[in-house]
Order: C-alpha cells, then sequence, then structure tokens
C-alpha cells in the first residue's frame, strides 16, 4: 500500500512537471536555416511558424523552385528542432520514473 501511494504522489508530481513543460514549449522559439541562412522560419515549441526571413538577394522569379525548396527546408530543420527540444523536456519531467519502453511523452 505503501508503494502505491508513493507512486501516486509521484505520477501528480509528473502530472505538474508536464503541465509547466506544456507551458515552456508554448513560449519558446526556434529558427531552422537553409541555404547557409539565406531562408530562416521560427517556430513555436508547439510548431506553430511565427515568421519567416528570406534573403533578399533570392528575390528573383528565376529562382522561385531554389527559394520554394529553401523554406521547406529551413521548416523542416526548425521542426527538428522542435521535436529534439520536446524530447529533452520530456525526459527532464520523467527522469526517475518507471515509465514503459516506447512510451511517449507528450501524448
Amino acid at each position: 500500500m505503501k508503494d502505491i501511494m508513493g507512486m501516486m504522489g509521484k505520477v501528480k508530481e509528473m502530472q505538474a512537471k508536464m503541465a509547466t513543460m506544456q507551458e515552456e514549449m508554448e513560449q519558446a522559439e526556434v529558427t531552422g536555416v537553409a541555404g547557409g541562412d539565406m531562408v530562416s522560419v521560427t517556430l513555436t515549441g508547439k510548431g506553430l511558424m511565427q515568421g519567416i526571413s528570406i534573403d533578399p538577394s533570392l528575390m528573383n522569379a528565376d529562382e522561385q523552385e531554389i527559394l520554394e525548396d529553401l523554406i521547406v527546408a529551413a521548416h523542416n530543420d526548425a521542426r527538428q528542432k522542435v521535436d529534439e527540444l520536446t524530447k529533452q523536456k520530456t525526459e527532464e519531467v520523467t527522469a526517475g520514473l518507471p515509465i514503459p519502453p516506447g512510451m511517449k511523452l507528450p501524448f
């Protein structure tokens, strides 16, 4: 019975930490870049695009396809950074808890 109460306490503590982590992720911003920093995309920790920056030298109608590819690459770079940040924060919150292998958090 004592172990169950201790486990319940840890679960409540983890829930509070997860709520804090989610708030932090909403406030976090990450920037992905492509083309030697000629294109950058900024996302929130939740993956919402906050901004985009394009070097004026890329504003050429003949290079539209290149620009489109660089925007996609910058977005993907930023998204990967968001995923890494989420993983890092989740590991900090769940440190020391007996979570089954393969269980992904946050849900």
